[in-house]
């Protein structure tokens, strides 16, 4: 899928406004001319970057109420998918969105993208571990395995949220081989991007 249709399902399909659009494009040429000195992404993705990568990570607002929730966490957002993505969506406002990354290089890179593209509501974080979640969602893509990402939703995270983790074939496998119990429920969607792969979303009630 070329640049011009994944501009198209941006736009009309996922109601990203022309100026986010624009400023994506502005991260783009940001991110490639700092990833030929930094390796932030595959160059094998390179010339797919707008289906890989944009399309990969926009497709979670299908999945969100922009009335509801206004404040993410994106877990391991290395080269700022899909939490860069998110906060370049401004309908009903946008979203206020904190970046947890512990590669100093890519944090580098997320804080000169926020400054370059003037993104008030950004905050980068160092590590998950060490700070109190307190976001009502929390996305996560190429992050940790489920069983961790599970751990950090129990032990870190206290106040009832919503996961939106992006998987590949095996998601269902993965969640067979765990226990959610009884505060959490899930479901899978179809990825737009792939097929094959799934996009888990847990819905998290209060934990002790």
């Amino acid at each position: 899928m070329d640049e011009l249709r994944v501009k198209e399902i941006l736009k009309k399909d996922l109601l990203f406004s022309d100026n986010s659009i624009k400023k994506i494009d502005i991260f783009i040429n940001f991110l490639l001319d700092f990833n030929n000195r930094y390796n932030l992404i595959s160059k094998n993705t390179v010339k797919s970057i707008w289906f890989r990568h944009i399309l990969d990570s926009a497709q979670i607002t299908r999945f969100i109420d922009s009335y509801k929730i206004k404040n993410i966490a994106d877990l391991g957002s290395g080269a700022g998918f899909p939490g860069i993505i998110l906060a370049l969506f401004d309908k009903n406002d946008g979203f206020h969105v904190k970046l947890y990354e512990k590669s100093a290089v890519k944090r580098v890179f997320l804080s000169k993208i926020k400054e370059k593209l003037d993104l008030k509501y950004v905050d980068i974080e160092k590590n998950v571990y060490d700070n109190e979640i307190s976001e009502e969602l929390i996305v996560c893509r190429a992050f940790k395995k489920l069983p961790e990402i599970m751990k950090i939703s129990r032990e870190i995270i206290k106040k009832p949220h919503k996961l939106i983790i992006l998987k590949g074939k095996d998601a269902q496998s993965e969640i067979n081989n765990i226990s959610l119990g009884s505060n959490y429920s899930y479901k899978l969607e179809s990825s737009i991007t792939d097929s094959d792969s799934k996009i888990i979303i847990i819905e998290a009630k209060q934990n002790e």
